[in-house]
């Protein structure tokens, strides 16, 4: 693991939410971006060798929708880079880690993103994240 890649941070509204982290982070989001799979609009703000990823549920039965339905808006995962995600799933789940899934899917932003379940993760979510090729990292 290299470093952490962002903080997802699940919002009502991307447009409201990003225009409050810009005022914030002194600048508009550096990439914006709907990603399919998720069922997701996203926003990534950097911050030093991070980012902030605001994070906009485009279906009610969404895993984002249901979380704020559950919790409220606020701090969804954490994203950790690897640079191996097939390897590093192995890795993990040969230490008894368990995943929300075990095949990675699009995360967006040219990344390939696997999820460890919170219950193996002192109830947080965990995010790993492959940059694909030729994908700039947030």
């Amino acid at each position: 693991m290299h470093r952490i890649n962002h903080i997802g941070v699940a919002v009502r509204s991307l447009g409201t939410s990003a225009d409050l982290f810009a005022r914030l982070f002194g600048a508009p989001p550096a990439h914006t971006e709907h990603v399919e799979e998720q069922r997701a609009d996203i926003a990534f703000f950097p911050v030093g060798g991070s980012s902030v990823e605001l994070i906009e549920s485009t279906a009610p039965d969404s895993a984002i929708a249901k979380f704020i339905a559950k919790r409220g808006e606020g701090i969804h995962h954490i994203c950790l880079e690897v640079s191996d995600i097939d390897g590093e799933i192995a890795r993990l789940k040969g230490l008894g880690f368990v995943f929300v899934n075990d095949v990675p899917g699009d995360g967006g932003h040219g990344m390939r993103v696997a999820f460890l379940h919170p219950s193996s993760t002192n109830g947080v979510l965990v995010e790993l994240c492959e940059p694909m090729s030729g994908a700039a990292v947030p």
